[in-house]
């Protein structure tokens, strides 16, 4: 694979015509804050926003660059407008309704791009699912949201087989299969004569999240979300976007991160967006694919930059900035990408209900090493307890006030976990952090991972990084599990780079010597792999659950 210098990216004066910033201009945190207003307009389309703008303006412009078993495929505007048009009106010929749900179960391509964008002209909402959903997965949230039709690839239609389904009247696949349209006849329809007109309150997408207990729920996204993930993209990534960018991450486009903080950015602001995603991650790989495109900005999730950092990467890199979430990184992390890479990391934080609301950015602030950042200009967050406002050191709930524009709608069909979601002018996360003087927020944890022991309330991240940035250490994760005298022992899962198995004893000094002595674990137990979600996430509930009768003092 050859690097190519030729694609296209947008001029800033492109840009500014087609969709600009939030962010005008990168200034100091406090004013950007202080000066920022939001400003969405009434009538608003993801589709429009995304691919119909952009095809007026710069059709032939490179909007994604797609690699397939077949190899290297490049989409202009032009052509993702084209054939949205035509998916759209072959849902239509079919019975596809405004408000009607279109499950996408497909991995990083341009099909998938293709039916949210087509889903949107018809004042539909999209259905992201994750291709690793097995069949008792798929049928909840195709029976819960009512989908209408789906688009999948063939294999994936053994999983579908015998699945009580009675909305679901329309099932397309990207190659020819029995029982179902294939996406190259669809594309032979004839285009959609023109969009649905959409406010910027309507539906749009909806993604299923599990939380802490109970089954998974809808959360229902509006229109005008993207608009509110665009401050932060925009810090995050330095001033995004700038001349020669390219995006990428390796986060599966059916979760929110994957979706909302590079793939729909990208095209929104017109930077060419690269599609890869692996069956398994490939960190070799994934630098090779970094340095033969060109990427500049990426999205990567600490569990891959761990692995990425201890791989062989190549030297004719030209990354730019790197934005990371979910799991706190560490400060080991940090410095090696500044040293390795030349790159700070810019962490940032939110949920599947109002994300992106947290973020750092090293260009107007100091870093903080294993802080989240501050409030993104156009939020407030705050940290409360049950009578409300905690003082600055305290822990309690991250909190974000609403309404904001990257708010969900409502959980769906579930209006009474709705109101318990958001309430008094407030989103509650659920998540545990704290908030300095000077408005960094860390982390501390989901409120059910808390350990109580000794009469202490002791959040794992804490101690997850520490136990991590030991070179004996490749993951770790913290529990609390029952004990008589303590209430909870604290207690780490580790996984090893080596055959290192006799480190407990030193595991335990190192936290008791970084951190303090009520922080260090009981116990260390040693695993070959730690339980995962499928966004890279540690369960540490999985944990938990399997070894409070196992491990007891």
């Amino acid at each position: 694979m050859q690097r190519n210098s030729n694609v296209r990216g947008p001029s800033m004066a492109d840009a500014s015509r087609a969709n600009p910033r939030t962010i005008q201009t990168l200034q100091s945190w406090d004013a950007m804050r202080e000066a920022f207003v939001w400003n969405v307009p009434d009538i608003f389309n993801i589709a429009e926003a995304c691919c119909d703008r952009w095809a007026a303006l710069a059709p032939d412009q490179i909007a994604l660059i797609e690699h397939t078993p077949q190899g290297r495929v490049e989409w202009s505007y032009r052509a993702l407008k084209d054939a949205s048009d035509r998916l759209a009106g072959a849902l239509r010929a079919r019975g596809f309704e405004r408000g009607d749900r279109l499950g996408i179960l497909l991995p990083q391509c341009a099909a998938t791009l293709i039916a949210h964008f087509a889903t949107h002209k018809l004042g539909g909402i999209s259905l992201p699912l994750f291709t690793l959903f097995g069949p008792d997965a798929l049928a909840y949230r195709l029976r819960d949201s009512g989908a209408a039709a789906l688009i999948t690839h063939p294999a994936e239609l053994e999983k579908l087989a015998g699945l009580d389904l009675p909305a679901l009247h329309t099932i397309i696949t990207t190659e020819p299969a029995p029982g179902a349209l294939s996406l190259e006849d669809a594309l032979e329809h004839a285009p959609l004569p023109s969009p649905v007109q959409t406010s910027a309150e309507d539906p749009a997408v909806m993604i299923y999240t599990s939380g802490t207990t109970g089954a998974p729920k809808g959360v229902l996204h509006a229109h005008r979300f993207l608009i509110g993930h665009m401050p932060s993209v925009e810090c995050h990534h330095e001033g995004f976007p700038q001349a020669g960018d390219k995006g990428w991450t390796p986060a599966d486009w059916a979760w929110i991160g994957g979706l909302m903080d590079m793939a729909l950015p990208c095209l929104y602001h017109g930077v060419p967006l690269v599609a890869l995603r692996m069956a398994k991650f490939d960190a070799e790989r994934a630098w090779a694919l970094i340095a033969d495109e060109g990427i500049r900005n990426l999205f990567l999730p600490p569990t891959a930059l761990k692995l990425m950092r201890a791989a062989p990467r190549p030297t004719d890199l030209n990354i730019r900035t790197i934005g990371s979430g979910g799991e706190a990184l560490g400060p080991d992390l940090l410095e090696w990408s500044k040293r390795e890479l030349g790159v700070a990391i810019n962490e940032f934080y939110g949920q599947t209900e109002c994300n992106l609301v947290l973020a750092s950015c090293a260009g107007t602030m100091p870093q903080k090493p294993g802080s989240m950042g501050r409030a993104v200009p156009g939020f407030d967050v705050s940290i409360r307890g049950p009578e409300g406002a905690l003082p600055n050191g305290t822990v309690g709930e991250i909190c974000i006030r609403t309404p904001n524009p990257c708010q969900f709608l409502n959980y769906w069909n579930l209006p009474e976990k709705t109101a318990q979601k958001v309430r008094d002018g407030w989103l509650y996360t659920g998540d545990l952090g704290v908030m300095d003087d000077d408005g960094y927020v860390t982390f501390a944890a989901r409120d059910d991972d808390v350990i109580t022991s000794s009469g202490y309330r002791i959040g794992p991240s804490e101690i997850e990084t520490c136990l991590s940035a030991h070179p004996d250490v490749t993951m770790a994760a913290v529990v609390g599990l029952p004990d008589p005298a303590r209430t909870e022992a604290v207690t780490a899962f580790i996984t090893c780079p080596t055959d290192a198995r006799d480190i407990e004893a030193t595991l335990i000094a190192h936290v008791k010597s970084r951190l303090s002595p009520h922080l260090a674990p009981r116990r260390v137990i040693i695993l070959d792999a730690l339980p995962m979600t499928a966004t890279g996430k540690i369960q540490r509930r999985v944990l938990r659950d399997h070894y409070a009768t196992l491990y007891t003092d």
